[in-house]
């Protein structure tokens, strides 16, 4: 199981996608002795890797410390971050503190495009400087990008370019409307371009040795069986069953993109709301809605759940919108 903690809602960027709206610090962020707390339920849940993101972790005065204290309770801290913080320094320190590993961002190999939709001028410049300190530094890091109509020719590319950066994996995140994102909900992928992408990534995985990884596509372990082809992941949409995220003030979400909290861990030890949250265990019913329902790989994608809520006036149990095989099981 693995779990996402938006430690601050600081950001030395202001993204077009953001899920956050992150830019300047919430008021009422968790404290490093809440911090510690937190990842003591969370390894109490029985929880074995944490994700440091934000907002962006590095701007964390004492993320060193939550690094360091994961450790202690044997989770795997790894972050997720812009990775424009990072130096050699930084990335020996984090090394030296326990961290596991850095999902770095980059969305495309045009620079111009990514400073825009990252909204920080030389950025992308910065995020590569990030991926070399790492590689320099001995911590492994892998690279993320965000799949848009712009640049989803570009994906297999930026497969390439994290080979040559010398990245553990590649994980390509689809586009859900939440947050900042709502405002080009029209650049998100269509069903069919959904499905030929995961095609191609999936192809492409056949082709080198780095982990590719869709995200908010679950539709992909679908194709995968069509094709034949065993990933070693169990299952597409991971939201409330095996995944969830914290935001920077404690509020606990089934995913980073429903926006619908089930608690927060001042009021209630987070290990309770895990075990016990009603909308949790409505997730893991997987009785779902629709096409999704009468699928037969309903246990293997689940559809984006996600998405489901934003097409479906918060419904989060209903279809997928998006996936090309719904037809075929309507039909």
């Amino acid at each position: 199981m693995i779990i996402s903690w938006n430690t601050t809602n600081k950001c030395n960027m202001f993204c077009k996608h953001c899920y956050r709206d992150s830019g300047t610090e919430a008021q009422g962020e968790l404290t490093l002795e809440e911090g510690k707390e937190l990842l003591n339920e969370i390894a109490k849940a029985g929880f074995k890797i944490v994700i440091f993101s934000g907002g962006e972790p590095l701007m964390l005065p004492y993320i060193f410390d939550l690094v360091e204290h994961a450790v202690s309770v044997d989770l795997r801290p790894v972050f997720g971050t812009n990775g424009t913080l990072l130096n050699e320094e930084t990335a020996i320190r984090l090394k030296k503190a326990g961290a596991m590993g850095m999902g770095i961002s980059i969305d495309s190999l045009d620079r111009k495009k990514h400073d825009d939709f990252r909204g920080l001028e030389n950025s992308w410049d910065k995020t590569v400087a990030g991926m070399k300190a790492c590689k320099k530094a001995g911590l492994p890091f892998q690279v993320h990008s965000t799949v848009m109509n712009w640049n989803m020719d570009e994906i297999i590319d930026l497969t390439d370019f994290a080979v040559e950066m010398g990245a553990v994996a590649h994980h390509i995140f689809f586009l859900v409307p939440t947050g900042r994102a709502v405002n080009i909900e029209e650049e998100s992928l269509r069903t069919e371009q959904y499905e030929q992408l995961l095609t191609k990534i999936i192809m492409k995985q056949q082709q080198v040795k780095i982990e590719l990884k869709p995200t908010c596509a679950p539709q992909f372990m679908r194709i995968a069986k069509e094709m034949g082809i065993n990933l070693r992941f169990a299952r597409g949409c991971l939201a409330g069953t095996h995944y969830c995220i914290i935001s920077p003030t404690g509020e606990v979400q089934p995913c980073a993109y429903i926006n619908q909290s089930v608690g927060n861990v001042r009021k209630t030890p987070f290990s309770q709301i895990w075990a016990n949250s009603s909308i949790f265990n409505e997730l893991r019913t997987m009785n779902y809605k629709g096409g999704c329902g009468k699928c037969k790989y309903k246990v293997a994608c689940g559809g984006c759940r996600a998405r489901a809520a934003f097409y479906n006036n918060g419904d989060f149990m209903a279809e997928e919108p998006w996936c090309l095989y719904r037809s075929a099981v309507e039909e």
